[in-house]
């Protein structure tokens, strides 16, 4: 059953990512990704594999050693609770950032990669869009005006 849970995971995640990557322009894309609730499927199964091995897994998170990571993480719930973790976090993160891409006019064409990036590497994803967003402060794409002195 573990393992079923797992497939399910990214399955439930990766219509969102459809959504934002293939169709960013879409009407409907934007209702659909402007709700937090897009994740909860992923969370939902992050609780069905967690919560009846909350025993196991509370000890090691509340004092985490690298050595009780790696032993939750080397079972079959621990592993498949893990990747729910990461992808409905990913999927928050990647939410996120399309969100604020929109706001600030960044082409879709740009995002594309990012948001690829983001799935596969949640963080270097995410780092990559910082860096990239301070490029486009709103619709028009302009640049961030240069900082007034104060004083």
């Amino acid at each position: 059953m573990t393992a079923t849970w797992f497939s399910l995971t990214f399955a439930l995640a990766a219509p969102f990512w459809a959504l934002m990557i293939l169709l960013p322009g879409w009407s409907w894309t934007t209702r659909i990704i402007r709700s937090p609730l897009i994740v909860a499927p992923v969370l939902v199964v992050y609780a069905v594999l967690v919560l009846p091995a909350l025993g196991e897994v509370l000890p090691v998170v509340i004092s985490p050693t690298l050595t009780g990571v790696r032993d939750l993480f080397g079972t079959d719930v621990g592993a498949a609770a893990a990747w729910a973790h990461l992808i409905g976090f990913d999927l928050f993160v990647g939410r996120w950032v399309w969100l604020d891409s929109r706001e600030r006019g960044v082409p879709a064409l740009v995002m594309a990669p990012v948001l690829v990036v983001t799935i596969l590497l949640g963080p270097l994803g995410l780092a990559g869009y910082l860096a990239l967003r301070t490029r486009w402060t709103g619709p028009t794409g302009a640049a961030a005006p240069a900082p007034r002195s104060v004083g």
